[in-house]
């Protein structure tokens, strides 16, 4: 997966979250013509934008939404066919576990690019301070 796109889904993915708790279902592979495509974010500003709102909007979501709610079921659809089918929190879960793991790769890019690396889960080699 090259930087920039890993970069967008990195700011983007809380938007997951506000979908899984006010849709009743997403298909990541709609049928030609039906899906909406988001116009890639090319500077770092736009990056950080983006995370800001995602990440609002997921606050938000949460807020608002109740246990119960969170324990009614979800679909994960590709091609309108059922790939995953369960209760929202079970999907927020592993949503915030996805976004863990594209953080952990776009890592791997900062250090080979030579970037310093933030402190994730405590210190890193670059930033002690956590």
């Amino acid at each position: 997966m090259i930087f920039g796109y890993l970069a967008d889904m990195v700011a983007t993915i809380p938007t997951w979250i506000s979908m899984e708790i006010n849709r009743d279902e997403l298909d990541i592979a709609p049928a030609e013509g039906q899906g909406t495509k988001q116009a890639q974010k090319e500077t770092k500003a736009e990056l950080l934008k983006a995370l800001d709102e995602a990440a609002a909007g997921a606050r938000s979501a949460l807020e608002q939404t109740t246990d119960e709610h969170l324990g009614t079921g979800w679909k994960l659809l590709a091609r309108g066919n059922v790939v995953w089918e369960g209760p929202r929190h079970e999907m927020i879960q592993d949503t915030i576990n996805h976004w863990s793991h594209h953080r952990g790769q776009m890592t791997v890019y900062l250090r080979l690019m030579g970037a310093k690396v933030p402190a994730l889960f405590g210190p890193s080699a670059d930033d002690s301070s956590f």
